[in-house]
C-alpha cells in the first residue's frame, strides 16, 4: 500500500533534518546505508542539512557551551505521560498556556537541539511557511513555537530512541529496546540520560530556572524509573483514553505522520501487531514503575474528562500535584479553549468486531483498572 501523494514526498515532519553530519553518518553506518530508493530524496536533503547543522553546532558550543554546562535545572520537571493518541498533545497545549509557571520545548527546539540557541530566531521567521498549519494525523495547529514532545531531542543527541525503528523498520527490534531501556547496557543508559539532561539545561538556560519544565512524550510513560533517577522530585500526570479510540487513532497515525519519517519501506501487514505490542509494553511498564513515584507527585486524568471539562480537569491537576499558579493560569487556559470551537476531530468507522475481541484478549488487564469496558 502506497501513501497518499501529499504524504509520499513531504519532508516537513522529518525530525532527522536536525541531525549533525557525524551522527548522520554513524546512523547510516549502523543500518548498513540501507535507504530504499523511494526515500533517497529524503536522505539527500538530510545529508545536506546535516553539514549546515554541524557548522552551527560548533558555533553554538563555542558561544554557549560553558554557560549551558554550568546551568542548574531549577524545579523538577512535570512530565505528561500517556500512550500515543491518548490526548497527551491536547493536555500539553493546555498546560503550556501557563507561561508564568512553565517552560516547554517547542517544535523548532526539539528538532534542532544542537543549534536552537543561535538559529531559532532567524530560522523560524525565514522558514515559517515550510511548516504545515496543521499536524497531518489530527488537524491540530502546528508552528515552530508549538509545544512539542521532547523525545526528538535526545534521539538526535544520542541516537537512542524507539522512533528510529520507524525510520529503519528492518532494525525495529534493536531500536525498540530504547522505549523502556530495560536490558540496555548501563553505559548506553547513562549516555541517554546525559543527552536529555543537556537538552533540559539548554532550555533552562534560555527560559530561566524559575519556570518548571513541562515535558511531554509518550515514550516517557515507559521510563518513569529512569526519570526518577534523574529527578527524584519529578511530577507526573498520566492521561488515558478508551482503548478502541486509541487503536483507531494510532492506525491513522501510521497512515499519516509516520510516512514522513520512513527511510525503508515498512511491512504494512505488521502494523496492528506493532500497535498491540507497544500498548502492552508501554502500559505494563507504567503499572510496574508507578509505585516508585512519591506520594503527591502522580495524578491521572481521562481524555473524556479533559474534553468535557478542560478547565475543571486542569484545575484538578494543579491541586493534586500541589502546583502553584492556578489562579493566573486558568483564565489563560480558558481563553485558549475558546479558540478551539471550530476544531474538527478525526472521525473513524466503527471498529470491527475482530479488533474489539483482540483488545479484550490482549489489553483488558490494562484498561479495565482504568474504568473502561469494550462492548
Amino acid at each position: 500500500m502506497k501513501p497518499p501523494l501529499k504524504h509520499r514526498w513531504s519532508i516537513s515532519h522529518n525530525y532527522l533534518t536536525g541531525i549533525t553530519a557525524g551522527d548522520w553518518w554513524r546512523l547510516l553506518e549502523e543500518n548498513n546505508f540501507a535507504v530504499d530508493p523511494v526515500y533517497w530524496h529524503r536522505a539527500a536533503v538530510v545529508s545536506v542539512l546535516s553539514v549546515a547543522n554541524s557548522f552551527y553546532r560548533l558555533r553554538e558550543d563555542r558561544e554557549y557551551g560553558d554557560q549551558v554546562a554550568a546551568t542548574v535545572i531549577g524545579k523538577a520537571p512535570l512530565f505528561i505521560l500517556g500512550h500515543w493518541r491518548s490526548g497527551t498533545t491536547h493536555l500539553h497545549n493546555l498546560l503550556a498556556q501557563d507561561d508564568t509557571s512553565f517552560a516547554y520545548a517547542n517544535t523548532y527546539q526539539v528538532v534542532n537541539p544542537h543549534i536552537f540557541l543561535t538559529t531559532e530566531e532567524v530560522r523560524t521567521r525565514r522558514f515559517a511557511k515550510l511548516l504545515p498549519d496543521k499536524r497531518p494525523m489530527d488537524n491540530m495547529a502546528l508552528n515552530f513555537q508549538s509545544p512539542q514532545e521532547d523525545e526528538f531531542a535526545p534521539l538526535l543527541i544520542t541516537l537512542k530512541s524507539s522512533y528510529l525503528g520507524v525510520s529503519f523498520p528492518r532494525r525495529e527490534d534493536h531500536y525498540n529496546r530504547y522505549l523502556s531501556f530495560d536490558g540496555v547496557p548501563g553505559t548506553e543508559i547513562e549516555e541517554w540520560k546525559r543527552g536529555l539532561e543537556w537538552f533540559l539545561k539548554k532550555l533552562t538556560f534560555k527560559y530561566g530556572p524559575e519556570r518548571r519544565l513541562l515535558l511531554k512524550s509518550p515514550t516517557h510513560t515507559a521510563r518513569v524509573k529512569l526519570l526518577l533517577e534523574m529527578f527524584p522530585d519529578a511530577k507526573f500526570v498520566h492521561i488515558h483514553r478508551r482503548p478502541e479510540e486509541v487503536l483507531q487513532s494510532f492506525r491513522h497515525y501510521y497512515d499519516t505522520a509516520m510516512w514522513h519519517t520512513y527511510l525503508q519501506r515498512p511491512d504494512r501487514s505488521r502494523i496492528d501487531d506493532e500497535i498491540f505490542q507497544r500498548y502492552r509494553s508501554l502500559m505494563e511498564t507504567l503499572v510496574r514503575d508507578r509505585p516508585s513515584i512519591p506520594e503527591g507527585n502522580f495524578h491521572e486524568v481521562s481524555f473524556a474528562d479533559l474534553e468535557r471539562d478542560p478547565i475543571g480537569t486542569v484545575a484538578g491537576i494543579y491541586q493534586a500535584l500541589s502546583l502553584d499558579g492556578a489562579e493566573q493560569a486558568l483564565p489563560k487556559i480558558r481563553n485558549y479553549t475558546d479558540t478551539l470551537t471550530d476544531y474538527e476531530k478525526n472521525r473513524f468507522k466503527p471498529l470491527e468486531e475482530a479488533s474489539k475481541q483482540r483488545i479484550r484478549e490482549e489489553w483488558a488487564h490494562i484498561y479495565e483498572p482504568l474504568g473502561y469496558r469494550v462492548e
